[in-house]
């Protein structure tokens, strides 16, 4: 009885002391909320007790931009969950295990541990993790542009969100929601889904943590500044670095960084956009987020492609080319290669100019991205898209009559009877997005 009593009352503190660690860093004393968990992590025995503060910690560190750390975490999390032999457990450490390697931009690994998160026949909790899952697993099928499967992910999680009443995971898949749509440069609904986000902060998100705001934020800022209104994309891109700031969100300062000085940039005003592109660089090299590094020297080639430094533009097309092609970014390549081609052409190398021209094209098969009704590429410029229920796209305002010549005229109904033209599945059922 006294060794019972013993143990339950290490599992009391244990408890106490993992609460402790969560009101300081609630209060944004991030430092002396790691050194208790830490404590906890070192003192206790009790499995229970150690798998949630290694919970605790993966958050915090994934918020702080230090995804090694949190990988290491989720290593011992999940050595922890098969000591408890409780499936709901395991689950949350390979989704915690996944995270991590997303962060990290490991996006392979990431999908594989998605898909042992899916595979495993857990509880009602488990279940209710699924939605995370599937926009994990969408997150890093974007980051390979693997458009038509990340789609589906996040029609998967949004439809977990929106049967469990899910508010919370539904405002991040509306973030993703507005990533994926700027990269296809479908601006309207990039636009759209982080309002959609902000609304979700503003009716529920009293007791949120402050970083839902601020991502909504962030995402509403890209898709201003891709629609011409700056003035606007700096007033969310302020308010979201103004959090992240508070917070100590690194990640999110890099990210809002990077905001401004395609700001700047989109104003001619170079001399601005340089020393934001250098900052964001530095924490994107810090943290070590490789697709975030991309987009900082992608901006940085049109700087000087603006200012006629065609050499130096290249210099910086050379290791965002050696970035994309380590990561599997194939979107990535395919701006390289088209700012690869402006160069030549400019240059007057006609030789180099056909090979950009030709691995552009490949690229665009690659990715299949052009419209199964008219045949044009999506992606090139700003068009409203529409999402069959199979995840391919055409453009939205395709005449009738060109669907009607091709066959695919049933398609374009709510009840669409007709197949896609790109892959000939019914379309029995419109797509949440």
């Amino acid at each position: 009885m006294r060794l019972f009593n013993a143990w339950e009352m290490g599992q009391d503190q244990t408890k106490q002391q993992i609460e402790k660690g969560l009101h300081l860093y609630q209060s944004n004393q991030t430092e002396k909320a790691l050194r208790v968990w830490m404590r906890v992590l070192e003192k206790s025995a009790d499995p229970a007790g150690r798998f949630r503060v290694l919970g605790c910690l993966i958050t915090a560190h994934a918020e702080m931009g230090r995804y090694k750390d949190m990988l290491k975490f989720a290593v011992v999390q999940i050595d922890t969950a098969r000591e408890l032999e409780d499936p709901d457990f395991l689950t949350e450490s390979y989704l915690n295990l996944a995270r991590s390697n997303e962060k990290l931009c490991e996006f392979q690994k990431t999908i594989s541990y998605c898909k042992t998160c899916l595979n495993m026949q857990g509880t009602t909790v488990s279940l209710q993790l699924n939605g995370q899952v599937s926009l994990s697993m969408g997150n890093a099928f974007l980051g390979l542009s693997i458009f038509q499967k990340a789609l589906e992910c996040f029609e998967k999680a949004l439809r977990y969100a929106h049967n469990n009443d899910d508010k919370m995971l539904e405002c991040r898949v509306c973030c993703s929601l507005g990533n994926f749509y700027a990269q296809l440069k479908d601006y309207e609904k990039a636009l759209f889904f982080p309002c959609k986000a902000a609304e979700l902060v503003n009716d529920y998100g009293k007791g949120w943590s402050l970083k839902y705001r601020a991502m909504s934020q962030y995402h509403m800022a890209v898709a201003y500044r891709k629609l011409g209104r700056l003035a606007d994309a700096m007033d969310c891109c302020e308010e979201s670095m103004k959090i992240a700031l508070q917070h100590g969100d690194r990640p999110l300062q890099a990210l809002c960084l990077l905001c401004f000085a395609d700001i700047h940039r989109s104003r001619k005003d170079i001399q601005t956009a340089f020393p934001r592109y250098d900052s964001s660089l530095s924490i994107m090299t810090e943290i070590g987020n490789r697709l975030g590094l991309i987009q900082v020297l992608l901006g940085v080639t049109k700087c000087w492609m603006i200012q006629k430094e065609l050499d130096k533009a290249l210099e910086s097309i050379e290791k965002a080319q050696e970035l994309a092609e380590g990561l599997g970014n194939k979107l990535g390549l395919l701006k390289l290669h088209c700012l690869c081609e402006r160069i030549y052409r400019t240059k007057g190398q006609q030789r180099e100019l056909r090979d950009h021209v030709v691995k552009f094209h490949e690229c665009v098969e690659e990715m299949e991205l052009y419209c199964g009704m008219c045949g044009e590429s999506i992606g090139e410029k700003n068009n409203q898209l529409q999402a069959l229920p199979c995840s391919h796209f055409f453009h939205l305002k395709i005449p009738l009559q060109c669907c009607e010549s091709h066959g695919f005229e049933g398609c374009l109904q709510t009840n669409g009877t007709r197949g896609c033209p790109n892959c000939r599945r019914l379309s029995v059922k419109p797509g949440y997005v």
